[in-house]
């Protein structure tokens, strides 16, 4: 069942990356066009959701960033813990390499950003936006190019995606949670108190989940802090046991949401955030300190920090290899963990608040398109590669063997 789940996550992340590549083209295509204008208006324009006294006023950039994104994160959130408790990280074997490597993964960019921006007197404050792994993207990347490679690759990305996920989530709630209104956050932490023990009652209907979350995301926008840090908080909460109808709840919401976030809101949250106007940015602006560092911060730092932990995990015997697989094709996963874009960009987008036509947000995008694209591209090729050298060397196998 748990295989079964797994499989089912990968090929849906998978087959949404074409569609999030569509609409980041889209957006690129459109904020060079005629209709430049009129898209950023659009993001701009202000939009209110009221419900009887209670109002909020956003963007459209902000409701999605704030607003849909937050189910994007209680999906994430759903997926951790199915993984801890079901999952692949259920085995402590299996979840040293990985989780090492990912720890690599988020050191390194960092570690590389702060040498570059402080190299040529960039800002310091950009360097979590490169320490991101975008899992739809870099999971369709490797359907493209990795058939005949062993399957525990797919599981090596997707476990170091989610545990990347897990710590950009909380720098998320470390570092971009201020001025927070503690009254409405004592609520969110009364309501989360309340359906952590309401999930011991085989009982309580799905409307009580989807109502509780709606009221809790409520409270912490309300509260001024990131629904990405309460989303997660309430998937920790949903029941993983089956209620009296068989049904598991935790299951049932990643079943029923995981396709509309995967098809929809990634693609718009890419939509809103991937448009940058090239028109006007000379070779100074694309060459700027936060562009390379986060450039560089995606493309070196990631695959340098998660290789080398990988292989330090494996050579001190603390985790194993990826079964069946060689260090070539690990590399070929690590390139692909620089593929940063829908994460990054949430990131930038709090790391560099302001206007989504912004100096900082532009270079914030040219940044992680350059550095997810070279990652994607090279991880690609070697993965190619490597899939090619194994089918090689079992034709020739079987050749000797006939």
């Amino acid at each position: 069942m748990a295989r079964r789940l797994t499989l089912e996550f990968l090929k849906t992340e998978a087959g949404s990356g074409a569609v999030l590549g569509l609409a980041a083209l889209s957006a690129l295509v459109i904020a060079n066009s005629p209709l430049s204008s009129d898209y950023f208006a659009l993001l701009k324009s202000e939009h209110v959701l009221q419900v009887g006294p209670a109002i909020l006023e956003m963007s459209i950039s902000e409701w999605i960033k704030e607003g849909l994104m937050a189910i994007f994160f209680l999906v994430v959130g759903l997926e951790i813990k199915y993984e801890i408790l079901r999952g692949e990280l259920s085995d402590p074997k299996k979840l040293a390499t990985p989780v090492l490597a990912a720890l690599g993964g988020m050191i390194a960019p960092g570690l590389v950003y702060l040498a570059v921006v402080s190299a040529l007197g960039g800002p310091t404050q950009g360097w979590p936006i490169p320490l991101a792994t975008d899992i739809a993207f870099a999971l369709a990347v490797f359907a493209m190019v990795a058939r005949g490679l062993p399957s525990s690759l797919r599981v090596f990305l997707l476990t170091l995606a989610i545990v990347d996920d897990l710590g950009a989530i909380a720098l998320i709630a470390v570092l971009f949670s201020q001025g927070v209104d503690w009254v409405p956050l004592a609520w969110v932490g009364a309501l989360l108190a309340f359906g952590a023990v309401a999930a011991q009652w085989k009982k309580v209907p799905s409307p009580f989940w989807v109502l509780g979350f709606g009221l809790v995301w409520w409270l912490t926008v309300e509260a001024g802090l990131s629904t990405s840090l309460t989303a997660v908080a309430f998937a920790a909460i949903v029941p993983i046991k089956e209620r009296r109808d068989k049904q598991a709840p935790l299951k049932e919401a990643m079943h029923d949401l995981h396709p509309y976030v995967a098809y929809i809101i990634l693609p718009l949250f890419a939509f809103a955030k991937a448009g940058v106007s090239f028109a006007g940015i000379g070779l100074e602006q694309a060459a700027a300190p936060l562009v390379a560092g986060i450039a560089l911060g995606l493309f070196l730092g990631k695959q340098a920090g998660v290789l080398a932990m990988a292989w330090l995990a494996s050579a001190l015997k603390i985790g194993k290899k990826p079964t069946g697989a060689t260090w070539l094709e690990v590399y070929g996963v690590s390139l692909l963990c620089g593929v940063g874009f829908t994460m990054s960009l949430f990131i930038g987008a709090l790391a560099f608040p302001g206007a989504i036509d912004s100096p900082e947000q532009v270079e914030v995008k040219l940044g992680v398109l350059g550095g997810s694209i070279l990652s994607g591209v090279l991880g690609g090729v070697v993965l190619a590669l490597a899939a090619r050298r194994r089918k090689e060397l079992a034709e020739a196998t079987a050749n000797t063997v006939a």
